[in-house]
């Protein structure tokens, strides 16, 4: 299977990292702020976000996102009636108190269209596949390098 779509498409990296595990104050509620926000957009078609996958590792917690545009994206940063407002002005308030004790990041990628090939093989639905629905691997062309550029198998 491989992407449905072959439209722009927005990936959105964000995520926290533990610094001082004893600083519980500190990152238990960033940890506890990503949830709330995910569910508020998923309930929200018109929101632009189109999906997301949970990543962990010890010390980092982080999700990646899919979004139908990067005008989406700043605006739902920037809407003042929704949960991230809040919860980036009390993340500020516990960095300082907290001197370094969890950092957090983001990442942003513009990928124009036909410029992102996948193929999923006996996974379920996943990431942009996930996000964007799958069809078999043949309506886009048999081999990667077909796929990119290309809604129509064999194309440029």
């Amino acid at each position: 299977m491989t992407t449905e779509a072959d439209e722009e498409i927005v990936v959105f990296l964000i995520g926290m990292r533990v610094n001082n595990w004893r600083a519980v104050r500190s990152w238990l509620p960033t940890v506890r702020a990503m949830p709330p926000m995910l569910k508020e957009l998923s309930d929200d078609p018109d929101s632009g976000m189109l999906g997301y996958r949970f990543l962990y590792s010890p010390r980092v917690f982080s999700t990646v996102q899919y979004w139908e545009s990067k005008e989406k994206l700043l605006a739902y940063a920037s809407r003042q009636d929704a949960e991230h407002r809040p919860a980036w002005t009390a993340f500020n308030r516990r960095a300082r108190d907290g001197r370094g004790s969890v950092g957090i990041f983001h990442e942003t990628y513009l990928v124009p269209a036909g410029a992102y090939e996948n193929v999923y093989v006996d996974m379920p639905a996943f990431g942009l596949g996930a996000a964007r629905g799958t069809v078999p691997v043949g309506r886009r062309g048999d081999r990667a390098a077909q796929r990119f550029g290309s809604a129509a198998p064999g194309g440029a």
